[in-house]
């Protein structure tokens, strides 16, 4: 089924994705050797969709019990220590889902309707971006070394409908936003390099899933330059 997208912007098309699922395509250049490091990425906005990791602080509250109500520091294995529960694992989850977690961990064996409440006081970790046909988008904490497959892996994968072959990293160099393609299933096999990811990137999977999250991406981007390999 073919599958494409534009972003019209003054009148012009600035950008197009278009292709058959599982094929290569795109005015977007594949592995350019232009997509150097990005600009010095400002501090991450706290969102609902931040993934929490190791060093940031969260703020937990309990209702009626003062024992478990404070700020935690995620340790280097992703977790918090707290009272009666002991070590809970809190890195790669939003603050949503560690607070129902705690809810229901605290009501199934100590408290009747527990109330709790969580937020993030601080973060260390910059994020990325990770959407389109992957199992869970959001944004997520970005470490020195991370590449493009790790960063699919933390969003668990391409999901069904994925078009592992076009993978677009956009990025801002030089104060322009830049795109590059690339190719996950040979890159996989070894047959070309697994790029650096850096802090602020947002990465789209092509796929089923990527029509409404393209979307989203490109109004949230005044400008797309095109990377020519040179």
């Amino acid at each position: 089924m073919s599958m494409g997208l534009r972003w019209l912007g003054t009148g012009t098309t600035i950008l197009m994705l278009a292709g058959c699922a599982g094929q290569r395509g795109g005015d977007i250049p594949y592995n350019p050797a232009g997509f150097v490091a990005p600009d010095a990425a400002p501090l991450p906005t706290l969102t609902t969709d931040y993934r929490m990791g190791s060093g940031d602080v969260v703020s937990i509250r309990v209702f009626r019990v003062d024992s478990m109500s404070g700020d935690q520091t995620i340790d280097t294995a992703g977790r918090v220590n707290l009272p009666l529960l002991g070590l809970v694992p809190a890195a790669g989850r939003t603050t949503s889902e560690l607070e129902a977690d705690l809810k229901r961990q605290l009501g199934t064996r100590y408290l009747n309707d527990p109330q709790v409440a969580v937020s993030l006081k601080s973060a260390v970790q910059k994020t990325i971006t990770v959407d389109g046909s992957v199992t869970q988008p959001g944004l997520y904490p970005v470490q020195a070394g991370s590449t493009l497959i790790t960063a699919i892996a933390m969003a668990r994968g391409t999901a069904e409908g994925a078009n592992s072959r076009r993978v677009v990293v956009f990025r801002r160099v030089n104060g322009q936003r830049m795109a590059a393609a690339f190719d996950l299933s040979t890159i996989r096999k070894g047959e070309e390099p697994d790029p650096t990811i850096y802090a602020e990137d947002v990465i789209v999977v092509d796929g089923s899933r990527t029509s409404a999250a393209m979307k989203s991406v490109l109004q949230s981007l005044p400008f797309v330059s095109i990377f020519r390999p040179f």
